[in-house]
Formats: structure tokens, C-alpha cells, sequence
């Protein structure tokens, strides 16, 4: 199954590091980040984990939960969470799938057979409150993840998902935003009262509507 934007993330009941869920419950209202890594006990994978729980407070900040999944078996996971939180200088405070049946990683089409036939990709999954994917991305297994970025993109989705606006390339939080095409002048004056640049009767420049 290939999921693409706009898709309903599957539902799924899984075994983790932090008990048995289903994985809509689990989620509530939240927003949802899930990441698959190839194996446990891999050097990249360890320092992504690290990187993530230490990284907790800014998605809590953002009503986003996260949630890893690797083929690996639960007393694997359990095990190389020692080693992550060694290593890494974290506490662990968020779950790991253990999907040893490779049921999730196929539902959600995380194994690439051109790139490993048992393992899964770098797969990144954002799935909104209304269970919607909302952005995907795909890393080889020899490259590390960038979380900034993903919270970046996850700020940009949540934006512009309630404020009319699109956010222009390497834009970061506060700073100017571009205003849909679809909006009249008429009505973007309206919407917003901070004012806006026309550069481009199709190109309008306004300032971040919710800062």
C-alpha cells in the first residue's frame, strides 16, 4: 500500500516499549509523528532516537506525539534503549513498535525491495487529528534524519492548515508568509490586517498572521 498526502493513515494494534496500543487511541487529538528505522542496535538509528526524546518538549509544545517502529522483536528494543539513553544522554519518553511480523512496515509500505528486502527504509510519516497524512519522506538507511527540519514542516503544516496562507522556501517560525492565490485583495485586506506586499498579482508577502 502506498500512502499518499491526503490519505487516511491505517489504524493498527501493536506491541511497544511502552505497553500494547491501538494506534488511533494512542493518538487522542494529537498530531503524529511515526518514524521507522532499518534495525536496532544501528548507529544512525540510535542517534535519531536520541535526538528525538531529547527534541520532546518542542513537539509536547506543537500537541505532537511520536513514535518509532522497527522490525526488531520488543526485548530488542528493550535492550537498545539501554544504549540509546547511554550514548545519547537522554531518557527514552516515547514508544518503539515492535513490528516483527513487518505487518506495520508493510501497511505502511516502509520496505523498499530495490533497498532491503528485510529491512525498513527511513520512512517519516506527519498525520494530523483527523488521522490525514500530511507529509511523507523517504531516507536511505545510511543517512540520518533532520529533526529540526521536521518540526519546521510541521509548524508550516499547522499554519497554514487554519490561516489561508502558504509558507514560502526555507521559511522559519515568525517570519513572512505568502498568501493564497485564491484570496482577493479585497479579502486578504480583511483577513489580514497587518497589511501585505504585492510583488506578483499572484505572489503577496504578509506578515506571520498568529505572531
Amino acid at each position: 500500500m502506498v500512502l499518499r498526502l491526503g490519505d487516511t493513515a491505517p489504524n493498527f494494534k501493536a506491541q511497544t516499549t511502552e505497553g500494547d496500543i491501538d494506534f488511533y487511541e494512542w493518538l487522542g487529538d494529537s498530531w503524529g509523528l511515526l518514524f521507522s528505522h532499518p534495525a536496532d542496535f544501528t548507529p544512525v538509528c540510535t542517534t535519531e532516537l536520541g535526538r528525538t526524546a531529547a527534541l520532546k518538549g518542542e513537539f509536547e509544545k506543537r500537541n505532537v506525539k511520536a513514535i518509532a517502529l522497527s522490525v526488531d522483536p520488543l526485548d530488542s528494543h528493550n535492550s537498545w534503549i539501554k544504549d540509546i539513553e547511554e550514548t545519547q544522554h537522554v531518557t527514552m519518553n516515547f514508544p518503539i513498535i515492535a513490528d516483527a511480523d513487518r505487518s506495520i512496515a508493510e501497511l505502511y509500505d516502509m520496505i523498499h525491495p530495490n533497498q532491503t528486502e528485510k529491512f525498513t527504509v527511513r520512512s517519516v510519516f506527519v498525520i494530523d487529528p483527523q488521522h490525514k497524512v500530511r507529509l511523507t519522506l523517504t531516507y536511505p538507511p545510511s543517512t540520518g534524519r533532520n529533526f529540526l527540519e521536521i518540526l519546521r514542516v510541521i509548524d508550516s503544516l499547522q499554519l497554514t492548515s487554519y490561516q489561508g496562507v502558504a509558507t514560502p522556501v526555507d521559511w522559519e517560525q515568525g517570519e513572512d508568509v505568502v498568501i493564497l492565490p485564491s484570496i482577493s485583495d479585497e479579502d486578504a485586506k480583511k483577513r489580514f490586517p497587518k497589511g501585505f506586499t504585492t510583488i506578483k498579482p499572484y505572489l503577496r508577502m504578509t506578515p506571520q498572521p498568529d505572531k
